[in-house]
């Protein structure tokens, strides 16, 4: 079955393959350096490490302290981990899987 999604569209979907058809780590450093800032792509990294400390049973003191993220960025990632379509669920189990999930002292 097909995720459905309202979003969607031929510009998105070309942006998706793009992204799938990088092959390792350095091409997709160098496709987001050029597609999006430096800000936006630590945005998405700290909202990952969010999902993957909520996971973990961390506090939302020790999520600021780690991250820098406000409460509002916290409540809004639990609630798409606990409610959204599974994205950050994939990513992190996959994540988990090859080994890459990166882990803190109090994990």
């Amino acid at each position: 079955m097909t995720y459905k999604v309202k979003w969607r569209d031929d510009l998105i979907d070309q942006l998706f393959a793009g992204i799938l058809a990088l092959r390792d780590r350095e091409e997709c450093y160098r496709f987001f350096e050029d597609v999006a800032t430096i800000g936006e792509i630590k945005a998405l990294s700290q909202r990952l490490e969010v999902a993957r400390m909520i996971r973990a049973g961390h506090t939302y003191d020790r999520i600021v302290e780690r991250t820098g993220v406000s409460t509002a960025t916290i409540s809004r990632v639990k609630r798409y981990l606990e409610y959204g379509s599974d994205g950050y669920k994939i990513i992190l189990d996959r994540l988990e899987e090859a080994g890459e999930l990166l882990h803190t002292e109090d994990d």
